[in-house]
């Protein structure tokens, strides 16, 4: 006997179906798709390599989505005629793949619903991701390239591409900062519910004595901005330094002064670059993302004005978003959502999509709430 009441489910199935194409308004998805068909197929699109690469990306992320709505379309339409046959056959095994199909529709539902909740202003941007080592030490540098890996396995899963902009090693292990880029629709949008501060519990590596010590990151993601956005930013409001790139323990990597920092002077505001291969490379990076951070610090002040003027001062993100625990049990846990995992290891290992949607959709009804 059939746990599930298909006659119930199948409806359900394409009525939730029906509520994503709507809001994903495929008929503009499907012009999106030809004109970014058109420019792919351009002869000299390549004479752009930057710009090529985007379309690229663009084309192939937007033709995912499509295909993921038409083979769900698809799929819900086998499953009916599968419910019929085991029906009509009495066949319990086909019952039963029905209702495993049924499952997993619903989970490929629920990632796309996700999806439709990425609405904001930046949301289809790419992504710039900062991580920087805060307090424990040698494990705290450590932990940053662990998240750094975790980030860049969950990216290179998902079909995003990558592209370090600037590492500051630690003297002993890990890494003082990185920064990096995460390019592909919805990058940004999709990653910005990771920022916030983590915190990692295990027993050190580091400590002869085998102690247990907590340690904690930062993560800032920000959106890259475009050349519409015009951010202006006088060059007397910034101050330059050039230096030499160095790599691990402090060996040079690079024989000219070809790395820079950039310091925003009426903010304070720092951003360093140096895995370009070019002086002039390294400023054109370094002022991308400083206008990227300016824009968002901009943004944030005045939705701090906003909030003020409507008597909410609460913030909504916690200093510590969420805990990776090795030791004395295994557990990470997302402070805000309650979503958790068993298995360090794989959310190590790039395995953060759950942690992604449940951040997404915490956002989405926290926004509600103060509607």
């Amino acid at each position: 006997m059939a746990s599930i009441d298909f006659s119930e489910e199948i409806p359900r199935l394409r009525s939730t179906l029906s509520s994503i194409e709507q809001v994903t308004d495929v008929d503009a998805l499907d012009k999106k798709i030809a004109d970014l068909e058109k420019q792919a197929s351009a002869q000299d699109l390549w004479d752009d390599v930057e710009n090529a690469q985007k379309v690229s990306s663009a084309l192939s992320h937007a033709q995912s989505e499509r295909r993921r709505i038409s083979e769900l379309a698809s799929r819900i339409e086998d499953l009916e005629v599968m419910v019929e046959l085991a029906a009509e056959e009495d066949d319990p095994d086909t019952l039963a793949e029905a209702e495993a199909e049924v499952v997993s529709i619903h989970k490929t539902l629920d990632e796309l619903e996700v999806r439709t909740l990425l609405s904001g202003e930046y949301d289809e941007r790419d992504a710039v991701i900062t991580i920087r080592a805060g307090a424990g030490g040698v494990d705290a540098a450590d932990f940053a390239e662990m998240l750094m890996r975790m980030y860049l396995r969950w990216a290179e899963n998902n079909g995003y591409t990558t592209k370090v902009m600037d590492t500051s090693y630690a003297e002993e292990a890990g890494l003082k900062s990185v920064t990096f880029e995460v390019a592909g629709p919805f990058a940004y949008g999709t990653l910005s519910v990771e920022g916030g501060t983590h915190r990692l519990v295990r027993i050190s590596p580091f400590d002869n004595q085998g102690r247990r010590q907590t340690s904690f990151a930062a993560v800032e993601v920000i959106p890259l901005i475009e050349s519409t956005d015009h951010i202006e930013i006088p060059e007397n409001d910034l101050k330059i330094d050039v230096f030499r790139s160095s790599g691990p323990g402090g060996q040079s990597v690079n024989t000219t002064d070809s790395a820079v920092r950039m310091t925003h002077l009426p903010t304070g505001t720092v951003v360093s670059m140096q895995d370009e291969k070019s002086q002039i490379q390294n400023r054109a990076a370094a002022l991308r993302v400083m206008q990227s951070r300016l824009l968002l610090l901009k943004k944030a002040e005045e939705a701090a004005e906003r909030k003020e003027l409507a008597g909410d001062v609460k913030a909504s993100w916690g200093d510590q978003m969420r805990s990776y625990v090795l030791n004395p049990y295994q557990m990470v846990k997302d402070l805000r959502t309650e979503y958790q995992e068993g298995n360090p290891s794989s959310v190590f290992d790039g395995e953060i999509s759950g942690f992604i949607d449940a951040g997404i959709r915490w956002r989405a009804e926290q926004g509600k709430n103060q509607d």
